[in-house]
This record gives structure tokens, sequence and C-alpha cells, in this order.
């Protein structure tokens, strides 16, 4: 259970650090920078419920640490993969809306579509 807490615990710290450093750092005019800008938040909240599950398993009896710490790592993968799948969406309709490279899509286009 201790194992369990302590990996819990550094990837919460992983997860944490890494959505923070993402958020302060300027953001990107690519899709690839809003994308990962667009992640940060899940990463956070990924980040507070695996340290509510280490501490769960760290502070509680067996039987509720154990459950507080799969609760925290189940609800954390799904926020990750939630958050993943839409930033993903998102990337996939900026990708679609400017095929001939233009940022804003057709409607701040000029160009003639072929």
């Amino acid at each position: 259970m201790v194992v369990g807490a302590v990996l819990s615990l550094c990837l919460a710290l992983f997860f944490a650090g890494s959505g923070l450093w993402t958020l302060t750092r300027r953001s990107g005019v690519d899709v690839t920078g809003q994308v990962l800008r667009a992640v940060a938040p899940t990463q956070i909240a990924a980040a507070v419920m695996l340290a509510a599950g280490g501490l769960a398993a760290l502070a509680a009896p067996a039987p509720i640490g154990l459950t507080g710490l799969l609760i925290g790592t189940v609800g954390a993968i799904a926020t990750i993969g939630a958050g993943s799948w839409r930033a993903a969406r998102y990337a996939a309709e900026r990708q679609v809306t400017s095929p001939c490279g233009s940022a804003d899509g057709c409607a701040g286009c000029s160009q003639l579509c072929n």
C-alpha cells in the first residue's frame, strides 16, 4: 500500500509540474501548442486526484486507503483520457477547417478553393 501511495504521489507531482509548466509558457500559435495548453488543466486535475488517492492510502486504514487509491487512480486516468480526447477532436477540427494553411479557416481566406 505504501508503494502505491508513494508512486501515486510521485505521478501527481509529475502531472502537476507538467501542467503548470505548460500553462506558464507562452501560448503557441500553431495547433500543437494550443492542444498542449488545452490539456494542461486536465493534467492538474489528474494530479489533484492522484494526490488525494495517495494521501488517503497513507493516512486511512487499509481497506479505505486502498479504495481511495483506486478511485483516485481511475479518476485520474479517466480525466486525462477525456481531456486528451477532447483536445484531439479540437486539433482535428482545426486541421479540417483550414486545408489551405489559413489559421482562420475559410472565413478569413481570400483565396479560391479547389
